[in-house]
């Protein structure tokens, strides 16, 4: 332990310290260095932030070529990228994650008079076992239950853990076997070499020269490489995307505004496209500095309303899930096995205690068939609202028709509505068998404690004069006992009774356990008045109210309904301007900036301008960061130059930031008795990898497959190593080759550092291996079943801290181990 009183610290860094600070109470240096130390990480992620930036902007170049056309008198004009997508994310991507771990490494040795240190080779190889194990780890619990994400470039992911495995394996090999304690020319070249030849091989292995891989079109083979084509007609066709989905919005939920309907747009378009990992670390930097956000942020009521939308399509997506039905024979006769549900909807009463769900089997009937039959939850629970089903069901020759019960647990306490899911899949693969289009089964539990209330399905309906007639929903929730009735009628506002419309007032009966009904009025699309045609004007609308519900119901939050009368031509204006200002959102959240001045802006500003959306939180971030913000706002942005400027000006910043950095934490492990090592593999490692936690729990629970999560991280573990040590080693080798003296590296801590990691790694791959390889673990590398899951992101969490601990217990000669 440090004695804070007689302990006195006289390291002399690069940079630090700026003035005499000997004089000053220890414990007051140790909070202000450790203070400075992250407050340094947070520049330097923000300084990242333009550097990725940066090489967004460089990858993304295209070009123009041109594809003869046999066929066509006029040849056809593609654009593709420039760079490779593998090589892109293995050179530029990984070095920019890995930026501040390879300049503190040459940093140390060029500021240490090119001796070997400490600081540098212990935070790569510290921030190695952080990234594997603990990121790994967060990635595979924080996937929702029941969801898997595979790794889909498998062969690019096993070349790269291979390298990866091998890179550290080379440096025990360096330092104890060849040359012990000695790096010369020949083994730094070898070191350096190494990255090259990862780029290589991935490249290879990703056009598929080493391993098979699906037949090329004619226009791949003629290019004679896989680009990544972006047609000419892409911009026109998201439009296109955009414009469709801002009519299911407009259509389903009327009672949006323009505002809140582009707002939820932007967000799916957004959250819902693909990203890689530099996006989403650029994202959570913003995220932990209070900045621009690339994912724009919605109140709580639009929040539920999206999670809804988004339950919608998975449950779409679920049912199109391994088929392509548009090349399936669907009809009584084909020549296949369909099993569906016969329904795509249930309703059940809590107090029925179960439900029937019917599945039929027709086309080819003269197989046995077995199908799985599966709940999800939704807003029911399993265990609480119903008892989970997970059983197989074996059609037998010529049978046609299957029922399964699920048991509805029935309370006496009052709760709402509430839904969950039945899924078919397919249990084994079976010939001329598949699921057809009602995979899906929505069950409804319908509380029957009370007679419930009576409210319209939504405050507000945007009805479109061809519709001819308006369809007002009225529905019975948190109850269904007994028959209650309620009174509706019409008031004019701008829309009058009988020349615009047909109103009037009526009365509506629910029946014992039903929970829907309709008012159904007439649309008068034009009038006669003294013989000229009188178009429907924009903007009319009148008002449904319910009244006077029977005894014992009551009525709900929603008892108005405003109903909003629009011509053809208005409702494609309104669908226009939502497409049209959702398309101007999604610019405003590209990664790049066009000026200076937009630059400054964001850097001087909350959440980048967005001060409505701006928390407390926000702020406070942004007052912390705000000086390294408009600092590095002086960096050209990446619109000047193709994005050279913001590279080489950003990497230029980053190593001052490390520089920093390394006498900061060099001289706080110092004041606290610290080793070097132990530092390095604890606050360095950390405060590095901050950023990439975030960004990788994002990109897990966002994208459809786990490469953009961890599919990156053994490719910058290896990249670390390649450039981390290479290039210092190469640079520190030269210089004493010159001297006539040999380049010395302390070997015992480090080596012991990297054989550790070595094994945990090793066991950490296997961990990811049996998951995707075994059933029971869900078949992907993240998610899978709720307590497999969390025991499996726990083990290699727990390696994490093994690691940690016995590394720092050998830096301080407790355990001696030779090797």
């Amino acid at each position: 332990m440090v004695n804070l009183y007689n302990y006195t610290c006289s390291y002399e860094g690069l940079l630090l310290p700026v003035m005499s600070e000997y004089t000053w109470p220890i414990g007051v240096r140790i909070f202000l260095y450790l203070i400075a130390m992250f407050w340094c990480f947070m520049g330097t992620s923000i300084v990242a932030d333009s550097f990725m930036c940066g090489i967004e902007k460089i990858t993304s170049k295209t070009k123009i070529i041109r594809i003869p056309n046999a066929e066509k008198k006029e040849d056809k004009m593609l654009e593709v990228k420039v760079w490779n997508d593998t090589v892109a994310n293995l050179s530029l991507m990984a070095f920019g994650t890995s930026a501040p771990e390879i300049l503190l490494s040459v940093i140390e040795i060029v500021g240490n008079e090119f001796k070997a240190g400490e600081l540098g080779p212990g935070t790569i190889v510290g921030s190695a076992a952080f990234n594997l194990l603990v990121i790994t780890g967060i990635c595979v619990i924080c996937i929702p239950d029941g969801e898997i994400r595979k790794i889909k470039s498998m062969p690019v992911y096993i070349t790269c853990t291979c390298f990866s495995m091998c890179a550290y394996i080379w440096m025990v090999v360096v330092l104890k076997w060849v040359t012990p304690g000695v790096v010369d020319i020949f083994e730094s070249v070898i070191t350096f070499c190494m990255f090259p030849i990862l780029l290589m091989t991935a490249f290879g292995v990703d056009k598929g020269c080493w391993c098979k891989r699906r037949n090329k079109t004619s226009s791949e083979l003629e290019i004679g490489i896989e680009f990544s084509k972006i047609d000419a007609d892409d911009e026109s066709e998201a439009t296109v995307d955009i414009i469709h989905m801002a009519k299911d919005l407009s259509r389903n939920h009327k009672e949006l505004t323009e505002d809140e309907a582009t707002l939820l747009l932007t967000k799916q378009l957004q959250e819902h496209h693909h990203h890689n990992a530099g996006w989403y670390r650029v994202h959570a930097v913003r995220g932990l500095t209070g900045g621009h956000r690339l994912l724009p942020k919605i109140n709580h009521t639009l929040k539920e309303l999206y999670e809804k939308i988004n339950r919608q399509k998975e449950m779409e997506q679920h049912m199109n899930e391994n088929m392509d039905v548009s090349t399936v024979d669907l009809s009584e006769s084909g020549t296949r096995a369909v099993v569906e549900f016969t329904a795509s909807s249930v309703a059940v009463l809590e107090n029925e205690g179960k439900v029937r769900v019917g599945i039929r089997r027709y086309g080819k009937v003269d197989i046995p068939v077995t199908v799985r039959v599966e709940t999800i939850d939704g807003s029911a629970e399993e265990g609480s609202d119903y008892k989970p089903l997970k059983e197989d069901i074996t059609f037998a020759v010529n049978e046609r028709l299957r029922e399964v019960y699920i048991e509805i647990i029935d309370d006496d306490e009052w709760e709402p509505d509430e839904i969950f899911f039945v899924k078919l899949s397919l249990p084994h693969e079976q010939k001329d068998v598949v699921i057809g289009k009602m995979a899906i089964n929505q069950i409804t539990i319908i509380n029957d404690d009370e007679p419930g209330k009576i409210e319209f399905s939504k405050p507000s309906y945007i009805i479109r004069e061809s519709n001819e007639c308006a369809q007002i929903f009225v529905n019975r929730v948190n109850g269904a006992d007994g028959t209650v009735t309620v009174r509706w009628r019409t008031k004019d506002l701008t829309a009058v009774h009988n020349k615009d419309y047909t109103g009037g007032e009526g009365t509506l009966t629910f029946e014992h356990g039903e929970t829907s009904k309709t008012i159904n009025l007439k649309i008068l699309e034009t009038d006669i008045h003294d013989g000229k045609e009188q178009v429907l004007e924009r903007d009319h609308s009148f008002q449904v109210e319910l009244f006077s519900p029977s005894t014992g119901s009551s009525l709900g939050k929603i008892s108005k309904a405003i109903v909003t009368l629009v011509n053809d031509t208005e409702f494609d204006g309104l669908v226009s301007r939502i497409a049209n200002q959702t398309k101007k959102n999604l610019d405003g959240l590209r990664l790049d900036t066009t000026s200076w001045k937009e630059q400054f802006n964001e850097a001087m500003n909350v959440n980048g301008g967005d001060i409505e959306n701006a928390t407390l939180i926000d702020y406070v971030l942004h007052f912390i960061s705000f000086f390294w913000k408009v600092l590095f706002a002086f960096i050209p942005p990446p619109s000047i130059a193709g994005g050279y400027l913001t590279f080489f000006g950003s990497l230029a910043l980053i190593g001052l930031m490390t520089a920093l950095i390394s006498d900061l934490a060099s001289i706080f492990g110092c004041l606290i008795g610290l080793e070097k090592t132990v530092v390095a593999i604890t606050f360095v490692a950390l405060g590095t990898s901050m950023p990439d936690t975030f960004a990788s729990k994002t990109a897990a629970i966002n994208e459809k497959y786990a490469d953009s999560s961890i599919g990156n991280i053994n490719g910058s573990n290896a990249v670390n190593v390649f450039l981390g040590l290479g290039l210092p080693w190469l640079i520190a080798s030269i210089y004493w080759e010159v001297k006539g003296e040999s380049f010395t590296v302390p070997a015992d801590t480090l080596v012991f550092s990297v054989i550790l990691y070595s094994s945990c790694a090793i066991l950490a791959i296997l961990v990811l291996l049996v998951r995707r390889k075994v059933a029971a673990f869900g078949n992907g590398e993240l998610g899978g079943p709720k307590g497999l899951k969390i025991a499996s992101g726990l083990f290699l969490v727990t390696l994490w801290f093994f690691y940690v601990i016995m590394s720092s217990l050998q830096a301080y000669k407790v355990i001696d181990i030779n090797i």
